[in-house]
């Protein structure tokens, strides 16, 4: 009863959160977008809130835990029939810096899964699950093998000539996920990611190193927004293009 009272808020708190990122994007002049990678599905929640607020032809949506991409999968019809404009494509893997099969930790509470190792003595991560009344004592993690495919060849094998909007929520392996993209990412209009500012995931890397990576790549900041009751950020990057045109 608690846990879904909790979540009940955090999913109203992350609504009107949700909507100034929605709000700042349409002020910017975009409605519609032509292709969406949504990397970290989930179970679909980018899917449904993109497609509410935004005009969307085609969503690659890649989710590489297999529990988690089964309630995606039972969706999938539910989606095509609702958002019947936008061709979904869903994909049971993970887009990395290499090809390779991976680990991943899936948590009993499903969205901090991640191919990172997860520190289940950071206080961060104990609060998460006293919040979420989640016990201790009970198994918290299964670890399945997943495949990785480096994001290069994969927009290389569907012959992906442009990304016009790039969303990544991978719980600490979002560094990767652009590496990944080598020089195709060049190919990419707007970035948008979530950054961990906690020591609840080993990232091996810091917010410095992508937002180095990106301004090399020609890449400028343009949002900045804390997450509802978490030590996240989220970050909007725009290719330095799109900010001349605006001038």
């Amino acid at each position: 009863m608690i846990k879904n009272i909790v979540i009940f808020l955090l999913n109203i708190a992350d609504y009107f959160y949700q909507k100034k990122i929605f709000k700042f994007l349409k002020g910017k002049g975009f409605n519609s977008f032509n292709t969406m990678f949504d990397v970290g599905a989930h179970r679909g929640e980018t899917i449904k809130i993109f497609n509410k607020n935004f005009n969307i032809n085609k969503i690659y949506s890649f989710e590489p835990s297999p529990v988690n991409f089964k309630f995606l999968k039972k969706r999938e019809n539910e989606f095509k029939k609702k958002y019947k404009k936008t061709e979904i494509v869903l994909e049971n893997i993970a887009l990395g810096n290499k090809n390779s099969k991976e680990n991943i930790n899936h948590f009993k509470e499903s969205s901090s899964s991640s191919l990172k190792k997860i520190n289940q003595d950071a206080n961060y991560f104990k609060r998460k699950l006293k919040i979420l009344n989640i016990s201790r004592d009970i198994k918290l993690v299964d670890i399945f093998e997943i495949e990785v495919l480096k994001a290069s060849n994969y927009l290389k094998n569907k012959k992906i000539s442009k990304i016009n909007f790039l969303k990544i929520d991978t719980e600490g392996y979002e560094y990767e996920v652009l590496l990944g993209f080598e020089n195709c990412i060049n190919l990419i209009e707007i970035i948008m990611f979530e950054h961990h500012y906690d020591n609840m995931i080993d990232k091996n890397y810091t917010f410095s190193d992508i937002s180095g990576f990106l301004k090399k790549k020609d890449f400028r900041m343009v949002y900045k927004s804390k997450m509802p009751f978490r030590k996240t950020y989220e970050y909007i990057f725009f290719k330095k293009q799109l900010i001349d045109h605006d001038k």
